[in-house]
C-alpha cells in the first residue's frame, strides 16, 4: 500500500488543466512503459498503451486534465483576472490559494473578491459571480507580476497538499477527477496478464472540455469494447443521499450518464462479475455530466460502452476525497472482467 499511496500522492499532485497535460502524460508514460508493448499517441496528446495480443480491441480509459484556471488579463495594480477551464462552483473558489505555472516557477496567489462589508445588506446572501473575482499576487504592479514570470495563457491550477486522513483508507488531494481514473488504468496495465483481448490502455486529455481526447483517441484505437473509468459522486454527507454513492461501498457501475446510456450486456457482465467475485459495487448514475465514454463509444461505427466510477466527496474543488478500497476494488472489477471478454464474448453482448 505504501508504494502505491506514493504513486496517488504523486500523480495527483502534477498540474495539467485541459491543453496543459504535458507532466501528467510524461510521469504516465514512463511508469507504464515496462508493462505496454506500445505507447502511442492521438494528435491531441492522448496517451495509448497497447498491450499486443490476439483478440477484440477493448480500450480502458481514465482522463489526464483537471479543473483549473488559465489567466486572461493582469490589470495595473497586478491583479490576475482569469477564465475558468472546466466547472467550478463560485462558492468553493472564494479565499483559496492558487499555483500559476510559469517559466520562472511557480507563483502562489489567492482568491480576492470585494469585501463583504461593501456589499449592502441585501445582496449579502447572493452567490459570488465568478467573474468579478481575481487572484491576489501580493504585488504592487503589473509590472512586478510579469517580473515573476507571470503572463496571461498560463496555467493556474489549485494549491492543494495531499493527506491521509484519520481514517487511513480517505485520501485528500486535489485532482481526483480524474487522476484516480489514471491510476486504475495504470495498475490494470501492470497486472493484466494473457488476456483474450487487446488491451488498450488510455489516458485523455481534455475531458473537462468536452472529452476532446477521448473523440480523438478512440478513432485512433477503433475499440469493440469502450470503457471508462472516471471519478463519480458520493453523497454520504450530512444532507446528502448516500444510497448507491458512498465511499467505501466499492466502484460504481453507471446506469446512466448524460452521454451515455451503457451496453446492457455489457453492464450486465460487469455486475454478474462483481457477484461472482465477491467485489463489492455500486449502482449510480450521473444526471449533471458525462465521462469520456460519451465519446469513445461513438467512434467509427460505434463501441459497447460503459462507465465505471471511483466516488468522490467535493468534486471539482480543492481538496477531493476518495477511499483506497475504492480503487482497489475498481482495479480488480475492471481485471476480472477483461479476462471474460473474448471474442464470442464480445460478439454476444455487440449483437445481443
Amino acid at each position: 500500500m505504501k508504494e502505491t499511496l506514493k504513486l496517488l500522492k504523486d500523480l495527483s499532485s502534477l498540474p495539467g488543466i485541459p491543453g496543459n497535460e504535458k507532466q501528467v502524460s510524461r510521469f504516465i508514460a514512463n511508469a507504464i512503459k515496462p508493462n505496454v508493448d506500445e505507447i502511442v499517441y492521438d494528435n491531441l496528446g492522448s496517451l495509448i498503451g497497447i498491450k499486443k495480443q490476439n483478440g477484440p480491441k477493448v480500450m480502458i480509459a481514465g482522463h489526464m486534465d483537471e479543473v483549473g484556471l488559465m489567466i486572461t488579463q493582469i490589470t495595473n495594480e497586478g491583479f490576475v483576472k482569469f477564465q475558468t477551464i472546466g466547472g467550478w462552483f463560485s462558492q468553493v473558489m472564494l479565499a483559496q490559494v492558487w499555483d500559476i505555472h510559469t517559466k520562472k516557477g511557480v507563483v502562489h496567489g489567492v482568491t480576492g473578491v470585494k469585501p463583504p462589508h461593501v456589499i449592502p445588506a441585501d445582496k449579502r446572501k447572493e452567490a459570488i459571480g465568478i467573474e468579478t473575482m481575481y487572484i491576489d499576487l501580493g504585488v504592487t504592479s503589473k509590472k512586478e507580476a510579469m517580473e515573476l514570470g507571470v503572463e496571461p495563457g498560463q496555467m493556474i491550477t489549485p494549491h492543494s497538499e495531499f493527506m491521509v486522513l484519520g481514517n487511513p483508507n480517505y485520501l485528500l488531494n486535489k485532482a481526483w477527477d480524474n487522476r484516480i481514473g489514471s491510476a486504475v488504468v495504470m495498475e490494470v496495465l501492470k497486472q493484466a496478464k494473457d488476456l483474450p483481448n487487446q488491451l488498450y490502455g488510455t489516458f485523455t486529455v481534455q475531458e473537462e472540455m468536452g472529452l476532446r481526447g477521448a473523440k480523438t483517441s478512440a478513432y485512433t484505437v477503433h475499440p469493440d469494447i469502450a470503457i471508462a473509468i472516471d471519478s463519480g459522486l458520493a453523497m454520504d454527507v450530512p444532507g446528502g443521499d448516500p444510497v448507491e454513492q458512498s465511499l467505501g461501498k466499492g466502484p460504481q457501475i453507471l446506469l446512466y450518464d448524460l452521454g451515455l446510456v451503457p451496453n446492457q450486456g455489457l453492464r450486465n457482465l460487469f455486475i454478474e462479475t462483481a457477484k461472482s467475485e465477491n467485489i463489492p459495487y455500486q449502482e449510480a448514475y450521473i444526471n449533471v455530466g458525462r465521462t469520456d465514454a460519451g465519446h469513445m463509444h461513438l467512434a467509427h461505427e460505434g463501441a459497447a460502452g460503459i462507465s465505471i466510477c471511483i466516488p468522490t466527496r467535493y468534486l471539482h474543488t480543492h481538496t477531493s476525497i476518495i477511499h483506497y478500497e475504492d480503487y482497489e476494488n475498481t482495479v480488480k472489477l475492471i481485471l476480472a472482467v477483461l479476462k471474460k471478454l473474448n471474442q464470442k464474448t464480445v460478439d454476444e453482448i455487440i449483437n445481443a
